[in-house]
């Protein structure tokens, strides 16, 4: 089986594994050789390093891009969060860290809580085709969401179209909350987005390592140490359902 899982995964003999560049919990910043740092290239080269094998990143600029980049067997691996639409194409292991989502408003916004949002006539800046919009899209019912292209366009939108919420990772709202005037975020959350590891569906074997390296990492502190380790200490949760 662990033979069949090597060759699923690194047929070449270098694993290939797809980052998103736009989610900077999990990419933190870039080595001296250009290559990506952060929590998800280090859970990439430990799996590489558990198969024997060497590792590679293949970069983007959004998740979106991960996602659609299965078609055209651009990675062997996908470091991107499990969603409902995404696992259509994808096979998605555990989480092996969770991150809340919820919302950034104006200090004087009516909004208190996380269900005053959805009413008709509220404008939402999101990133377009994070895993909180796809989860947004699926279930508001009456506000609109405003895509922006990245965290960052999210934000421009927000801003400059002066929009009533801006939705997003905790961590990230509260870093918002603090370079624009004025904004406070809600507590509660309207998801938890999950991130997983992702591979080519039919590679069972493949599936069936990836699924045992999340639970045994989660679970032995290997996570934690990468948490801890890129400076994003109780902005990352371990997940727990591994």
């Amino acid at each position: 089986m662990f033979q069949d899982a090597v060759l699923q995964l690194a047929p070449t003999g270098t694993l290939r594994a797809g980052i998103n560049l736009g989610n900077i919990l999990l990419v933190t910043g870039k080595t001296a050789t250009g290559e990506p740092e952060g929590v998800s290239p280090d859970v990439a080269s430990a799996i590489a390093e558990r198969l024997g094998v060497a590792v590679s990143y293949v970069t983007f600029a959004s998740p979106g891009e991960v996602a659609d980049a299965v078609a055209d067997d651009a990675w062997d691996i996908a470091l991107i969060a499990a969603e409902p639409t995404r696992a259509e194409t994808i096979k998605f292991t555990n989480a092996y860290v969770e991150i809340e989502a919820t919302y950034l408003v104006p200090v004087a916004s009516r909004f208190q809580s996380i269900e005053d949002v959805d009413q008709p006539g509220v404008r939402i800046a999101i990133s377009g085709r994070s895993a909180y919009d796809l989860y947004l899209t699926r279930h508001l019912k009456h506000a609109e969401l405003h895509r922006g292209e990245g965290l960052a366009g999210a934000v421009k939108l927000f801003v400059d179209e002066k929009l009533d919420v801006l939705a997003g990772l905790r961590p990230a709202l509260n870093n918002n909350a603090k370079e624009l005037p004025n904004m406070r975020v809600l507590e509660g959350r309207y998801t938890t987005v999950q991130q997983a590891i992702g591979t080519k569906p039919g590679n069972e074997a493949a599936a069936a390592f990836l699924q045992e390296f999340v639970i045994e990492a989660t679970k032995t502190g290997l996570i934690s140490g990468f948490i801890d380790r890129h400076g994003v200490t109780g902005q990352l949760q371990v997940a727990t359902g591994g």
